[in-house]
């Protein structure tokens, strides 16, 4: 009776466990070869879903010759510097592991004789038009990942008057296939942020789906028609102001419609051309500004399925809806309006220029964290400083003395609040920095761009910096100046081997000195004839753990516009890690780098050197 019993209970706790699971996409083991100054770099995966412990060999095969080059198994990293190979021949490397998924190693990487230090995708370049923003997912199901790529033509900000080209989105397979190609039409208009594209899993079924806003005259792969195309909403200022809006999803593998929706929520209630006093009243002004800005994520919201969290205005009246997507359509979960009552219109006005999803209260389920103001998995608000609109934002186990997940937000604020640092579970502020200077002009300039990163390693934790209105130097988690000058401030990256993070700024890879105060560079993109993206805010076209061992991959257009180009570092380390894609919040962190104001992902989890072992990530992966 007590075995029974036993049983019963740990079957129904194994149940429980596994429910809690987040099914994120399987990948294969991503083995790549690369050139290097001493050799053939190799570097491979492990998987979320494996033991840290898993031994692995490496071989070469040559002339249908396989030959074993570690003399004693790989416990400690996941990457081999071949120093026999010779660079001008052709070998296949691959390797096996000591899991009992024997599966998982069928994967191997070629290396050309005389290969160059990066992967190049030929693209298909609309005439006049730019390879910009970028995002990853596995479309088709088969372990490994596709780029789908914002293709620009002319763009405006909603600031700006004029007429813009319509908003293309292509996808592409690592060896430069050309999958599909959508055209967003000319009652979509083309910049920062208006054009969100969201890619996931959203349906589990082990391919990807590709969300985005779409209008009358959008356009599928196959040439099928959203709406009505015959429709033109421009108005003689090129602001798109009246006309359906809508949501659609669309088959990541074909790039055919799937399900239209329409867009919630709309610019007016009951009315599909509102007049410039309707939206004057709703929004703040008649003009665009604030009524088109639009930002999208992906969050488990269940803690189990994802959803997808797509919104409409942070200036003033702030709306976001989550959307789950079910039996090939999307149903509307929630809808967060901070119209809709008198508690909610106290937060009008906290969004960013961008977002962020984690779990901050730790129970499991997603947080969207809209600037200033955190939203709750239930579409409630969980908590606000009330410091208002900012253009910056990192969220992550920044301080790992204080319990949970820490904010580092930017804020447009012209008093002692210009960034703040705060608990992400309760929202309160632990330390803030005030904008000190004016601008030319005799108004208030609050800062615009701020990181935080771990990158130095004399304190624990993540060091974090801003720039403008006077904000100078780097803080540790406690609010203590630590240095007098800072880095960049556009983006990070993990590329050297030891577990700092390195300064992405443009086209380069830099190290700070903390000593001498300054930046190092390690590599720059700009040797290879690439460019960086979004004028001064100079953006890769993504940033992440594509494939390889734990560090991140960078991907740059060329400045002839026909190529991407994707570089990985060869530096060797001893360090292993589980793929960073497996870290449920890093992943979601891929899934909005592209939307507005580009931002690096963050892990959920604390690393430096003197970090023992990382927290396996609770996941499960299914094939198709």
């Amino acid at each position: 009776m007590n075995i029974k019993y036993n049983f019963i209970v740990l079957t129904i706790l194994f149940s429980q466990l596994f429910s809690a699971q987040r099914q994120m996409e399987y990948l294969k083991r991503g083995i790549v070869a690369m050139p290097s100054e001493s050799g053939v770099f190799v570097s491979w995966r492990l998987l979320g879903t494996e033991p840290q412990n898993v031994q692995f060999d490496v071989f070469r095969l040559e002339n249908k010759t396989s030959k074993k080059l570690n003399e004693k198994p790989l416990l400690n990293e996941t990457s081999f510097l071949d120093k026999t190979a010779d660079k001008a021949k052709n070998y296949t490397y691959f390797v096996k592991s000591n899991t009992k998924n024997q599966k998982i190693d069928q994967d191997s990487a070629k290396y050309v004789a005389n290969q160059k230090p990066y992967f190049s995708i030929p693209l298909k370049t609309p005439v006049g038009y730019t390879p910009n923003d970028a995002s990853v997912a596995d479309l088709d199901g088969d372990g490994e990942y596709e780029i789908i790529l914002h293709q620009t033509g002319q763009s405006k900000d909603n600031s700006q008057k004029g007429f813009t080209d319509e908003p293309i989105i292509q996808a592409y397979k690592l060896n430069g296939k050309l999958l599909w190609e959508i055209n967003l039409g000319k009652n979509i208009r083309e910049g920062a942020h208006y054009t969100q594209f969201l890619v996931y899993d959203l349906d589990q079924d082990g391919k990807a789906e590709v969300v985005m806003k779409t209008a009358d005259g959008s356009k599928d792969s196959k040439g099928k028609f959203i709406g009505d195309p015959s429709k033109d909403y421009r108005n003689e200022n090129g602001f798109i102001l009246s006309g359906p809006e809508f949501l659609t999803v669309f088959n990541g593998e074909t790039g055919e419609e799937i399900n239209t929706v329409n867009y919630q929520v709309p610019r007016f209630q009951g009315s599909l051309n509102p007049t410039p006093e309707q939206l004057t009243e709703t929004w703040g002004d008649a003009k665009g500004n604030r009524v088109d800005r639009f930002l999208g994520a992906v969050a488990y919201l269940d803690g189990k399925t994802p959803s997808v969290i797509m919104s409409r205005g942070y200036y003033t009246r702030t709306a976001i809806a989550a959307w789950d997507y079910k039996d090939k359509k999307l149903i509307l979960r929630w809808l967060f309006d901070t119209e809709s009552s008198e508690e909610n219109k106290k937060y009008r006005g906290q969004g960013n220029h961008n977002l962020s999803i984690a779990d901050v209260d730790n129970d499991g389920k997603d947080e969207i964290i809209f600037g200033a103001m955190t939203v709750d998995d239930n579409g409630k608000v969980l908590n606000s400083t009330g410091f208002g609109h900012g253009d910056a934002l990192h969220v992550g186990n920044l301080d790992p003395s204080n319990p949970g997940l820490e904010i580092f937000d930017i804020q447009e604020r012209f008093d002692d609040a210009g960034a703040h640092f705060r608990a992400g579970a309760s929202g309160k502020v632990l330390w803030k920095l005030p904008s000190l200077i004016y601008s030319k002009q005799g108004k208030f300039q609050g800062p615009g761009r701020g990181l935080s990163l771990n990158i130095d390693p004399r304190y624990e934790g993540s060091e974090s910096w801003a720039a403008g209105a006077g904000l100078k130097g780097v803080y540790d988690t406690k609010g203590r100046k630590i240095s007098e000058k800072n880095p960049s401030v556009n983006m990070g990256i993990y590329w050297d081997g030891d577990f700092l993070s390195e300064i992405l700024d443009g086209t380069s890879v830099s190290k700070w000195d903390w000593n001498k105060e300054k930046s190092n560079l390690i590599f720059d993109a700009k040797d290879f004839q690439c460019e960086s993206n979004n004028g001064t805010k100079k953006n890769p076209s993504l940033v992440a753990d594509l494939f390889g061992d734990w560090r991140e991959e960078v991907i740059y257009r060329t400045s002839d516009n026909k190529e991407l180009r994707i570089f990985s570092s060869t530096i060797p380390t001893k360090h292993r890690l589980y793929t960073l894609m497996h870290n449920p919040q890093y992943r979601l962190s891929i899934v909005w780098q592209n939307v507005g104001y580009n931002q690096p992902p963050h892990t959920d989890y604390y690393l430096d050197e003197s970090v023992s072992k990382i927290p396996a990530p609770n996941i499960h992966t299914v094939k198709p």
